[in-house]
Order: structure tokens, then sequence, then C-alpha cells
């Protein structure tokens, strides 16, 4: 197969972060949410680096000749490419943000710099320095005779070049989370003035370098590789916590594999900073805009009241398909029902686990948990089960990368409320969304399944899409309690009757699947494929979705992230169509359609298509059995799929467009937005913001202000 039709996984989703950027831009976004998605964009480059580009860099130094399966790319090549695209990236920006910051400024909320305070803030930020950063501040030099410090993942510093007779003389200071990353200052009625910590300490450095001249200062930023793995680095000593505990300790002192600039520094204090982090001068990026956008959510709350910075307030409601008077299982025993996150409420499957830890037919809770919100009250539901004599059985995926530590405490919270913890076989991480409540009936024994594609976690709930189905199905009941069976000693289901399970019975199901519409397309008959996933990698499925296209089937995809397929090529990939939505929400949830009409089959998963989920994870996909749940999927997927407002479609030389036609304007996410309100039983006002107590700064503000009129 020619290489024209593939794309590589890590540029591919570098342009997936260009249309989060894009968002950033877009002046139909209001103003402050632009900053959060230009924060959003920030972040994810963090992250990507840390765990993408840091696995490159090991592959390239254990073997550079070792190949990308699709684009035949070695990891110096994909490196030197990322390296480049990330420079022209950071341009823009840096760009962006500075034209957000000059409609903020328009709008009363100004980021400011030393030099343009009014004599009033210059005290005010006088006294702010004395009192509470120079006290704790921790400033270095460093020379021949003075070690070069460890510089914390992520952690800004200042560093600045200092006079000397002896060689060159760096001085770092840290801008640790001990500050306050934003100080704001006393300003007029109706105006939110602030200042970033990192701008104050480096205006102050002479203060902190007194005996010194400086000569060229910045803010630094390192980034280092998160590219470690608890079955690589097993200690059989020691039980799996105390593993992962000891992981993320190592984590925190692996390579640098960025340097970030706030400006350009002269040559010879750049090439003694990337001599000392082994880095390349490819690797060091001068960036204009904050070298950390995080605190943009800090900022956020000061202008709670500015309604129309932000996105309208929208709360997930109430689901028309639940009767919040009537118990859970009742309802599950009648039919199958299901709720989509976040345009209806988590509250309906969270009732369930209440109601199943009470009630005293209830034999046992089952769940597997890959991340949850911290004071989880799924944990809470789970302990209370426990507590009242049921089994419970849950698996911690301690391998969720970042979530580690919070996994961490609560499987010590599970464990001390009884219930029976396990970590999941060697070298498969379990990403399944699976809950299975067994109860005693008059009947015999009830299995009550929940299948979801998103993590039991209340808080992304709220803000990413997803399904979750509850269902009495007794067939589900026996594949999820199989699952469940073998996860306990360790292993994985090889056979189901209508789940499929990774890392064994996913995969070949899918491409039987797409077998089948091959076989009717070329009989002359009408072949369909609809997906909706996060990620395409997988080159098994890529290549069978080729030769879908090939045999006539019509493939339709919509394709958030990476996207190793590229579409329209003729000949090759000329009946398949992919977009990406990025939007208010995450687009979370995964959706796979077979065929048309009466012999559609519709499944919902926790699996992209990438070979880590199919064949390196636990994963669930569940068939969708009731004709009222599979006409809201299919109405769902084409919503979004002729969403064109903020839809991109992918073009045949691997670029994304805005998709532009003559139909009326449909946001789908503000579609599902307006039905979940109007569906809803019960019509909620939105909350008041509640009024907080002045500190002690809002009170020393006020006595600047008034030192002024």
């Amino acid at each position: 197969m020619s290489k024209k039709v593939y794309d590589n996984r890590e540029l591919s989703w570098l342009k997936f972060n260009m249309r989060v950027l894009e968002e950033a831009q877009d002046s139909s976004v209001p103003i402050l949410e632009r900053l959060k998605f230009a924060s959003i964009y920030s972040s994810n480059l963090d992250e990507f680096f840390m765990v993408r580009v840091g696995a490159l860099i090991d592959q390239k130094l254990f073997d550079d000749n070792e190949k990308d399966g699709k684009t035949r790319m070695r990891p110096s090549e994909q490196l030197s490419e990322i390296y480049s695209r990330v420079g022209k990236l950071a341009d823009r920006k840096d760009k962006t943000f500075h034209t957000i910051c000059r409609e903020l400024e328009l709008k009363g909320v100004s980021r400011r710099g030393f030099k343009s305070l009014s004599r009033t803030e210059q005290e005010f930020i006088d006294k702010y320095w004395s009192y509470e950063i120079e006290p704790m501040l921790n400033a270095v030099i460093v020379d021949r005779r003075h070690p070069f410090p460890f510089l914390g993942n992520k952690e800004l510093f200042i560093l600045t070049k200092l006079s000397s007779k002896n060689g060159l003389l760096i001085g770092l200071i840290s801008c640790s989370e001990k500050f306050d990353r934003i100080v704001f200052l006393p300003s007029n009625e109706g105006e939110l003035s602030y200042m970033l910590i990192e701008d104050i300490i480096s205006a102050y450095a002479e203060k902190a370098f007194a005996s010194y001249k400086i000569e060229e200062r910045c803010v630094l930023r390192i980034t280092r590789s998160a590219d470690i793995s608890l079955d690589d680095d097993f200690d059989m000593e020691l039980d799996a916590r105390q593993n992962m505990s000891e992981l993320i300790s190592k984590r925190k002192r692996l390579r640098p594999v960025r340097m970030q600039l706030s400006r350009a520094m002269s040559e010879d204090i750049t090439n003694e900073l990337c001599t000392r982090l082994e880095l390349s001068l490819k690797q060091v990026f001068v960036e204009k805009a904050p070298l950390d956008l995080g605190y943009v959510f800090a900022l956020c709350p000061k202008c709670s009241q500015r309604s129309e910075m932000f996105y309208s307030v929208r709360e997930p409601q109430a689901s028309r398909m639940i009767d919040e008077n009537r118990p859970m299982m009742e309802q599950i025993d009648e039919k199958d029902l299901m709720l989509s996150y976040p345009y209806e409420s988590i509250k309906p499957f969270l009732r369930l686990l209440d109601e199943a830890a009470a009630d005293p037919d209830v034999v046992s809770m089952k769940m597997t948990l890959y991340r949850v919100a911290k004071n989880s009250r799924v944990i809470k539901s789970l302990c209370t089960a426990a507590e009242n004599g049921k089994e419970v059985f849950v698996l911690v995926e301690l391998r969720a990368r970042f979530d580690e530590e919070n996994n961490i405490e609560q499987s010590k919270q599970l464990e001390e409320a009884g219930c029976r913890v396990v970590y999941g076989p060697a070298g498969l991480k379990v990403h399944s969304k699976l809950c299975l409540i067994t109860k005693r009936t008059k009947d015999g024994i009830r299995y009550y399944t929940q299948i979801g594609t998103g993590n039991y976690n209340e808080k992304t709930a709220e803000l990413y899409t997803d399904f979750a189905v509850m269902t009495a199905n007794n067939d589900i009941g026996l594949d999820a309690n199989d699952v469940f069976k073998a996860l306990s000693m360790g292993e994985v289901v090889d056979q189901t009757r209508l789940l499929w399970a990774a890392p064994l019975c996913l995969q070949n199901r899918a491409l039987e699947m797409m077998d089948n519409e091959i076989r009717i397309a070329r009989a002359g008959g009408e072949g369909y494929v609809g997906l909706k996933l996060n990620s395409l990698t997988d080159k098994a499925l890529i290549d069978k979705l080729i030769e879908c296209s090939q045999a006539g089937v019509k493939v339709e995809m919509i394709i958030r992230g990476i996207c190793c397929l590229v579409s329209g090529i003729k000949g090759v990939t000329d009946n398949i169509r992919i977009v990406s939505i990025v939007g208010r929400y995450l687009e979370h949830s995964r959706i796979y359609i077979f065929g048309v009409g009466v012999r559609q089959n519709i499944y919902i998963s926790s699996a992209d298509f990438m070979t880590r989920n199919t064949t390196r994870r636990v994963e669930i996909a569940a068939p969708i059995l009731a004709d009222e749940l599979k006409e809201r999927i299919v109405d769902y997927f084409k919503v979004q799929f002729n969403d064109n407002v903020k839809a991109r479609e992918q073009l045949s030389d691997r670029s994304y467009i805005h998709v532009t036609n003559d139909n009326m304007p449909l946001d789908a996410q503000k579609h599902f937005i307006a039905e979940a309100y109007a569906n809803a039983p019960i019509q909620k006002p939105a909350p008041e913001t509640p009024v907080k107590k002045k500190g002690f700064f809002s009170r020393l503000f006020a006595r600047f202000r008034k030192k002024d009129k």
C-alpha cells in the first residue's frame, strides 16, 4: 500500500492540537473560553512531549532504524518534523494569546508588566515582594564551584546571565508552586489587573542577586519525559502499589525533552544549558506567551460576574428515559436505558449504585475503574456496599497515566472498606468501563450490567461526551461475569456471547463485521461502516477500511484526534469521509455502526481503533439491542457527521478544513444541549454564583483604591 494513504501518528496528533488552537482563534467563542482553549493547547503539548516525544527519543537511542509501521519514518525523522512543526505552532499560539489579551484589555481585564504599573500599583507590588515572595525565595548561582540544580518538570524559573570575570555565571530563581501564580492588583471598580509571579520575580531579580549585575534574563521551563512503564520496571520484592509509588518518584527525574525560554538568550548560556540538560538546540523553543498558561483557570473565577466572557451556563439534564421516582433496577428490568453525557446527568447511574449498595437482595457489585474523581461518589457507593456485607470486586488500574497517585489512594480506601481490589493482568491496562450488579430474585440470579464509553468520573461526565448503557440482558450479564472472573485470575476472556472484549475478542470481531460489508457491497448491495472514535492508528483495521472503500462500502468516520488513514485518495479511499469535531465539550464517545436497515449492528465501546486498545488493553464493546437506543445513536451519529460549524473535514493531502456548505448552520453539541433541555422532565434555573468573603489582599486592594480616590 502506498505511504500516501497513511499519516504519521505524531504528526496527525499535532494537527489535532492545532484544531484546539483554532478554537482559541474563533471570535464566535467567548473570550475567556478562547483563553482556556489556548491553555488546553499548551497542556496537551506538555503531555505530548512527556509521553510521545519521550518515547521517540528512547526509540532513537535504542534503534533509530526501527521505522513507523505506516509511514516508514525513523524516530529521528519523526522528531525532526515534530520540532519543526511545534516551532511554527508556537508562533501561532503566541499571536493568538496576545490577540486575546488585547481584546481582554478592552473589556477591563489586563495582564500587566512591571513597567506599565502606576505608582500605587508599584507600591502594592513592592509590599507583595517584601512580605510574600522574598522570604521564601530560592535563588542559586551556577559556575564551576556550584553544581547545576535539578530543574523540576514544568517548573518555572527565572534564568539570568550574571556578570563575571571568571567565565559564564548563571543565576536561577525558582518560581515554584509555593507562590500564587497570579497576583491581582488594586483596580478600579469593573476592572481587573494582574501580574504573573514570574514577571514579578524577574522584575526584582536584582534584589535576589544583589552582588551581581544581571546582563540577561528570561523565564525558563523544562519538560521531562514520562515514558516509563510499571511492567518494564517491576520489582518482585514490592507489591503493585509500592511499585507504582516508586515509578512515580522515578518519573519525576527522567531526562528533559524540551526547554522553553520566554526570550532568546545569548549563545553561550543557551549552549551551556543544552549541555547540562543533554538537549539539542532543536529542542529549545522561544515563546512570547507565558510558558505555562494553566493560570487561566485561576483567573476565570475572578471574572465570574462577566457572563458574556464565558459559555452560557448549561447543566446536565435529567434523562427523558428515566423516572426519578422509581427504583433504577425496576426500570432496567423493563427496558435498556442509556445516558448521554454531558447533555444528560450521571445521577441516575450513581443512584443505581446507591440503591444496589443498600438492597439486601444484591449479592455483589463489580467494577473496573480507570480514572475517578477525587471524593468520588462511585467510590463511596462501593465502600458502602462492602460495609453492608456485599461482595465488592474492584479492578483499579494503577497505570492510568498521571492519575496513578489518585488511584493508589482510592484503592486504599476501597480495601479499608472491605472491597476486594485487584490491579489487572501483567502487561495489559484495563481501560474498560464495566459495572456488574448481581441480585438474587425469586426467579433466580439477575444481572444488571452497565457499559460505558467514558470513565466513572462525575467531574468529566460534565465535560466529556460519552454514553452509558444499563441493561438486564442475561447474555450480556454472563459475558460481564466472565470478564470479571478472568480479571480476578489475572487473565482475559477468549470468547464471549454478545460483548466484544479486547485483547482477544474485539479487533477480530470488527474485522469480521467489515468483511461482511465488503461481501454485501461486492454482491451489489449497500455496504456501510460508520465509526466515531477518538483515534485511529490500528493498521489491521485501517487496511480493512481501505479494502471496504475499494469494494464500494460507504465509510463515514468522526475522529476527534489522531487519524493515520488518509481519505479521498482516488481509487483507494475515495469512499471514505472523515470529519473531526472540536468544540465546547471533549468528544469522547466511541460508536461502531455496521450495515444499514434491519441488518444494522451498533456498538458503543471504551476502545478506540488503536493497536494499544485493540490488542494491548482490556476493553469492552457492547451491542445496542433496543430499537429506541439504536435510533438515538444513529441520530446522534448523523447530527455529528452533518455538523458544519465545529466540524473539520480531512482532505486527501492530510490537511483539515472547516466544513462549509449551503445547509443551515448545525453545531452538533449545541443541538444536543438544546435537545436535552427540551426533553428534560424538569427545567432547572442556572445556579447563582456564591459571594465569597474578602481575604487579606482584597482588603489591601480596597485601601489602595481608597488612597487613589
